[in-house]
């Protein structure tokens, strides 16, 4: 069985998760910013949303991201 660290940022408090159980989820509220790192060999990532996918929904830039409003 994989892993890998989920990071998790809100533009003032960073936490990294370690994802090591497939039977373990993380519910992401808007306005966090997330990094995935440190996959290991056989390791996989399932997400699910709650909407199709649309790429102007997403900031890809950090310094960006921490221009917009908490609220958003």
């Amino acid at each position: 069985m994989g892993s890998f660290d989920l990071v998790l940022d809100d533009g003032q408090d960073k936490e990294r998760i370690h994802m090591n159980r497939s039977y373990y989820g993380v519910y992401i509220k808007n306005k966090i910013w997330r990094e995935l790192d440190n996959f290991s060999s056989g390791s996989i990532c399932m997400v699910l949303a709650s909407d199709v996918y649309d790429e102007d929904d997403y900031i890809r830039d950090y310094r960006e991201f921490l221009t917009y409003p908490a609220d958003c």
